[in-house]
């Protein structure tokens, strides 16, 4: 009897110690376009983070300086694994809605983009390019990027040309001057459509920049470091989509043609480190980005 009542409370308190890490990793991946919440909830999310660190000190407590029984022991070991199921629970929750979420605005923009046949697809297509990009990333520069917010930014990156005229979305030809002006506006546009959406304000950037070039001669003039990394990002797949999606005013070209093309305007237009990146991508995985509305 005295093993089990031992054994169930060195249990409780290892299930606590994974609840607790459990609990960190969940309050990281809230850092993100949907879940970042507002700063009063902060005070919560910590206090919580507190409560678990009391209940598992009350664990290792009663445990080696007291004398419990065996419904103590049985208390401790359900309070544990109670904890467990709706960490579980809650996990599950948030996750269902970020992919509910991300469902219903990946259908949006879709909507977005079928008014004009030059796009349709185009931002689920870099989307996708963005998100194997993120995965072949090295680890010191993932850090520094949620890949829920990415994922937002690179679908969401042309949203600014609902705010371009019909004519010039749709022109079959080559633009003029007035036109391609109102067409550099698209950045702008987008990240003024973004910011009534607080928890979006961290990607507006990544939005409004990602036609800078690595030498200063895109849309702002921003240069190099200057430019957020994951502009620089959804640029270089950006481009790959630009090129290899057929057009009104153009076939589409292989993947073979973009990867030269890209290689070619590495440190001038796009950055060259993460050229090099993309390069190390299988091509079998870059074409199978490819969304299904472009495969027919």
């Amino acid at each position: 009897m005295h093993f089990l009542i031992y054994a169930m409370i060195t249990v409780g308190v290892v299930i606590m110690v994974t609840n607790i890490y459990r609990y960190h990793l969940f309050m990281l991946s809230l850092r993100d376009v949907l879940s970042s919440g507002h700063d009063k909830d902060s005070f919560w999310k910590r206090l919580a983070m507190l409560l678990l660190i009391f209940f598992l000190c009350g664990y290792i407590f009663i445990g080696f300086f007291s004398h419990p029984d065996l419904m103590m022991a049985g208390v401790l070991f359900g309070g544990s694994v109670f904890v467990a199921i709706m960490l579980t629970l809650l996990f599950h929750l948030v996750q269902t809605v970020k992919e509910n979420s991300l469902e219903m605005t990946q259908t949006l923009v879709g909507m977005i983009e079928a008014r004009d046949p030059n796009l349709n697809g185009h931002s689920r297509y870099v989307q996708n390019l963005t998100m194997l990009f993120f995965s072949y990333l090295p680890e010191n520069q993932k850090k520094g990027i949620n890949p829920v917010s990415l994922e937002y930014a690179a679908l969401m990156h042309d949203v600014g040309k609902l705010g371009i005229p019909e004519h010039v979305l749709n022109k079959p030809g080559k633009l003029d001057d007035e036109e391609w002006k109102l067409m550099r506006e698209h950045p702008r546009l987008g990240a003024k459509f973004m910011e009534p959406l607080k928890s979006f304000t961290h990607i507006i950037p990544w939005i409004l920049y990602h036609h800078e070039r690595i030498d200063g001669m895109g849309y702002y003039q921003l240069a190099g470091s200057q430019i957020p990394l994951a502009a620089k990002i959804i640029s270089i797949c950006d481009t790959y989509s630009a090129i290899t999606m057929r057009r009104s005013y153009k076939d589409a070209m292989t993947h073979e043609v973009a990867m030269q093309i890209i290689n070619e305007v590495a440190g001038s237009q796009l950055d060259a480190e993460l050229v090099k990146i993309f390069n190390s991508i299988p091509r079998e995985k870059i074409v199978a980005c490819v969304p299904d509305e472009l495969k027919y």
